[in-house]
């Protein structure tokens, strides 16, 4: 016996009983059920691909899906404390000069994210410019910001040559990505980053020509396909253009622009 038509997140109770030419049967005991679909089947894949380090909550009813990241990364960094229980300290590369580290290790601080997008966002009639601060979460539970370190001040090469090899460093009270993180995304398709307005950060090539694209509008976006979509959506890319040359090391900005949707808080 089926029953259809029953929604969601909804609790049912039903007895059954049998009936024929003889008369009627007593009734079962009772059974409750409560229907639910599979919390990833409408949700992009690409949030598959976020880390232990990132729980991803979908609200069907509301459409919407909420990150719940850590605010640590989930990969080694000279910015571990050494002789702390992560097990992800890793001393400096040739990247990294350690007298323009940042103060302070990812073991000090305890970070917590949410953010909260649509599923299907969409652009909005006007842009928004970022702040500073988190604009966006990885897929290794860290925030992402912009391409200032402070008020009116953009990045430099002292700065940039404290970077770990992820393009990132701590401060402040949180380790965060600037550039592109090489181990991550070298000038490649993958996926590192959701945004604020819920539009995904893709490496400088795109999956719809295996190419850097030659479309972009000025926040480094366009329409196409995805590895992780079938149909056009909008999207992100680092752009592929060198920021600036620190340690022999091209730096390229994760975001530049503003955002092209419309911004979600991130909260902590």
């Amino acid at each position: 016996m089926s029953v259809t038509g029953l929604s969601n997140g909804t609790t049912y109770s039903c007895t059954v009983t049998a009936t024929n030419s003889v008369g009627t049967s007593a009734a079962s005991a009772a059974v409750s059920v409560t229907p639910s679909a599979s919390a990833t089947s409408s949700l992009p894949s690409a949030f598959n691909q976020f880390g232990a380090n990132v729980k991803v909550v979908y609200n069907e009813s509301a459409g919407t899906v909420t990150l719940e990241a850590a605010g640590r990364p989930d990969h080694q960094s000279p910015y571990w404390n050494p002789n702390g229980t992560s097990g992800l300290y890793v001393a400096p590369g040739l990247e990294t000069t350690v007298a323009s580290m940042s103060p302070g290790y990812i073991d000090n601080y305890t970070n917590k994210y949410f953010l909260t997008v649509p599923v299907n966002p969409q652009k909005a009639s006007t842009t928004t410019a970022t702040s500073l601060g988190a604009i966006g979460i990885a897929i290794t539970g860290s925030p992402i910001f912009n391409g200032q370190e402070g008020p009116n001040v953009n990045l430099d090469s002292g700065v940039i040559s404290g970077f770990d090899n992820y393009g990132a460093h701590t401060g402040p009270q949180v380790y965060h990505y600037h550039l592109e993180p090489t181990p991550i995304s070298n000038d490649d398709i993958k996926l590192f980053a959701i945004l604020r307005d819920g539009f995904f950060l893709y490496g400088r090539k795109c999956a719809s020509t295996g190419t850097h694209p030659t479309d972009l509008d000025a926040s480094g976006g366009h329409t196409s396909i995805t590895q992780y979509s079938t149909t056009a959506v909008y999207h992100y890319h680092i752009k592929n253009q060198i920021y600036l040359t620190v340690n022999n090391k091209n730096a390229y900005l994760l975001f530049d622009g503003a955002y092209q949707g419309t911004p979600n808080s991130v909260t902590n």
